[in-house]
């Protein structure tokens, strides 16, 4: 990410003309207009082929927790749902009520057609790429246009794409870009705006904090911009700092107590200090291979075995702290360049990277979503080191486009390829079990989609293949008990869901096929009590109402039944399309 300095900078609109050269690759004494004609038409193909790349995942289905998000969010549909979005702890994930209030808004434009879910994910990514092409060259690196097609263009991005849950890492990401953007207008100080400019910063900082949590590390990147600049970090720019690290701080420590009383991560995860170390050590240069050899990219990658009295485990915090010796002392050769873009990209990613407990932990300590925002710095980087080393040498021009253009088209084809996974459930899981044969997440999930196809008893051989590689999934367990009730076996289905309950207490779903299996055993009591329990854990659970409304019909107690009936059919008129 290295900087040259032999640009005019009197103005906004000085600095934003005397970056066009540089991205555009026309000579300097090459008209403006026809400069900004060339930037022009390099964003619109950049933003064709990021569509095009796409194609597999505009009529995608709704994946995994899609369900929790759209399918079955009430708050998308209930009267006082927006209230409740910004005011209850009702949310079915992190306290992301913006994220909520789009997906209410999408809910209420098409409704439960996945079609229009994606194309807004795919909207906003490609708004980020343009973003970052226009916020690096307004900090004058060199290859910005390279640096935002390879964020655009990028496999490792498919899962923030393609996944509709993940509108709250897109989302968030837009408007953390246009809160740095609109500082870098501030900081300057030819501005005259700079007034608006703050409270707009802070605006943005605000609605980025509330579309997800993890924008609580932008302050580190406002921090990093002068100190890349050389300029000095006076009180005064560290008082108009105070505000976004107050702002931060405090919706930090919401998503900590919400990721560990309300999510249970407390419960289902417990690491010690030098495990999580060895885990972001560890995660660190896992996230960087997959920039730079984005291969065997999947949706669920498999658990690391962290044994801390294991010496060979120590190898990634080792070479962590030798990369940052080298790039101390290589600083004279590449200023502070190479520094800020691993800076930005640890302190972005440090939210994820183990230090605090996330609920995704129970199966997976990295996932590429993790990355979105934070690969910036290391393309970043890398992009401006390839055009300033293509300049140097004969023919550099040339070798710069060519090399680019390589590059995009490499990553396309990869893109394509991880977005066809994304297409519906069965094709999710089946992919990642082929690139991890031991996912029992895969296999459990998987086992639910045969289940509901009918398949009973490739879903109870799926389900077992999920116990064995971990005999303490809870919902393995339940949902075993689900299929083999419906193969007509009661009892070991009650013993298979009273061990998920062993296992996860307050587990609704595995109450509710309890409560089933107790049906079927025509001990409407205990059903009745089960339902009721899960009812308590999740008030809108549409099949746990139903299910008690038919035991207290059985038991006579009709207008009770009545109400239990009432509420099921106003869940369900909420879901359909």
């Amino acid at each position: 990410m290295r900087i040259e300095h032999d640009l005019a900078a009197s103005d906004l609109n000085s600095r934003w003309k005397a970056t066009l050269p540089e991205i555009t690759s026309t000579p300097m004494g090459d008209s403006s207009s026809r400069s900004q004609l060339v930037t022009c038409l390099g964003a619109v193909i950049v933003c064709a082929l990021t569509v095009f790349i796409y194609r597999p995942a505009w009529h995608g289905g709704f994946i995994w927790d899609d369900d929790r998000y759209v399918i079955n969010n009430h708050l998308l549909i209930a009267p006082d749902g927006l209230r409740r979005i910004w005011l209850s702890l009702d949310a079915p994930s992190q306290y992301f009520p913006l994220t909520y209030t789009l997906l209410r808004i999408e809910r209420s434009l098409w409704g439960l057609n996945p079609t229009g879910y994606h194309w807004v994910n795919l909207l906003f990514h490609i708004a980020n790429a343009l973003l970052v092409w226009i916020m690096l060259a307004r900090l004058e690196v060199r290859g910005s246009w390279l640096a935002a097609a390879i964020f655009a263009l990028h496999p490792v991005q498919a899962e923030s794409v393609a996944w509709i849950s993940e509108l709250k890492n897109v989302l968030m990401a837009f408007f953390f870009l246009l809160t740095v953007l609109t500082w870098i207008g501030y900081v300057d100080p030819e501005e005259k705006r700079r007034p608006v400019l703050y409270v707009a910063a802070i605006l943005f900082y605000v609605l980025a904090l509330a579309a997800k949590s993890t924008a609580c590390t932008l302050p580190a990147a406002l921090l990093l911009i002068p100190w890349w600049k050389k300029q000095p970090i006076t009180r005064k720019a560290i008082l108009e700092i105070v505000p976004f690290i107050v702002l931060a701080i405090g919706v930090g420590l919401i998503a900590i107590w919400w990721e560990k009383y309300h999510q249970g991560t407390r419960v289902l995860v417990s690491l010690a200090p030098m495990e999580r170390l060895l885990i972001a050590s560890r995660a660190i240069w896992f996230y960087l291979g997959k920039i730079f050899w984005p291969s065997n990219l999947t949706f669920i990658y498999p658990q690391w075995n962290i044994n801390v009295s294991d010496p060979t485990a120590y190898f990634w915090l080792i070479a962590t702290g030798l990369a940052g010796i080298v790039i101390y002392l290589t600083r004279r050769f590449f200023g502070r360049n190479v520094a800020v873009a691993v800076l930005f990209f640890v302190a972005t990613l440090s939210p994820l990277l183990g230090f605090i407990m996330l609920y995704t932990f129970r199966y997976t300590f990295v996932a590429d979503h993790y990355q979105y925002l934070a690969c910036i710095g290391p393309i970043a980087a890398a992009a401006s080191g390839f055009m300033i080393l293509t300049q140097k040498i004969r023919n550099g021009q040339w070798i710069g486009w060519s090399g680019g253009l390589a590059i995009t088209v490499c990553l396309s084809f990869l893109t394509w390829r991880q977005s066809v996974m994304y297409r519906d459930l069965e094709t999710l899981w089946r992919t990642t079990i082929a690139k991890d044969p031991k996912s029992w997440v895969a296999y459990n999930n998987l086992g639910v989609v045969e289940q509901e196809k009918g398949n009973v008893d490739d879903a109870i051989d799926k389900y077992e293949q999920a116990l064995r590689f971990h005999d303490n999934y809870p919902e393995a367990y339940y949902n075993l008990g689900s299929a083999l009730l419906l193969k007509g076996d009661p009892d070991h289905a009650i013993q298979q869901c009273e061990q998920a309950l062993r296992l996860q207490p307050n587990e609704p779903d595995a109450h509710v096929v309890l409560g089933n299996a107790f049906m079927a055993k025509n001990d409407v009591d205990q059903a009745s009590k089960h339902y009721r329990r899960a009812l308590k854990i999740r008030p809108d659970d549409l099949n746990a109402h139903y299910n008690l409304g038919i035991a207290l019909r059985q038991k006579g107690e009709l207008e009770q039944a009545a109400r239990e009936f009432e509420k099921a059919n106003k869940l369900e008129s909420g879901r359909r399309p």
